[in-house]
């Protein structure tokens, strides 16, 4: 599976304005929306996405948060990036900031994608060197460059 594959080109950005998680997930959401990958109600999936993060957060350590959630209004595998350069409270497992997010929506029924999706995000973002060059990425362009080029080397 590759991750270009599931995120959306138009729902990337290099500049995260958000300061906080809700703010950070709002964002990623609306930018899901302006791209027309999602018809659900931002509202709806906002309240979807804050649900999981209270059954436990999504920052997952070393600057990453991988906000996910499941939606019956969903119609496929959908993710959108963001890169925060100041870093955002996240509440991750290590207490330090979030700069990396991928944020995740599946349809209701998809766990097998849903999960795949999940695993590939984390093999890619496991290697410091990926971490380091997105977080030194400019523009949507070179975020897509570099995601790219890892989805070539792992075929």
């Amino acid at each position: 599976m590759k991750i270009m594959d599931f995120l959306n080109k138009k729902a990337i950005t290099a500049n995260l304005k958000a300061a906080d998680k809700e703010g950070a997930i709002r964002e990623l959401v609306d930018l899901l929306s302006k791209a027309d990958a999602i018809t659900a109600k931002k509202e709806d999936i906002v309240k979807i996405l804050m649900a999981r993060e209270a059954l436990g957060s999504t920052g997952i350590g070393q600057g990453i948060g991988i906000p996910h959630g499941k939606s019956s209004n969903v119609k496929s595998l959908v993710a959108a990036f963001g890169l925060s350069k100041k870093g955002i409270d996240f509440e991750s497992l290590d207490g330090e900031p979030a700069y990396i997010f991928f944020l995740l929506l599946a349809p209701e029924e998809s766990a097998g994608p849903h999960l795949k999706a999940l695993a590939r995000i984390s093999r890619l973002l496991k290697d410091k060197y990926i971490r380091e060059t997105l977080k030194k990425a400019e523009t949507e362009k070179d975020i897509i460059k570099i995601i790219n080029d890892e989805d070539l080397k792992a075929q």
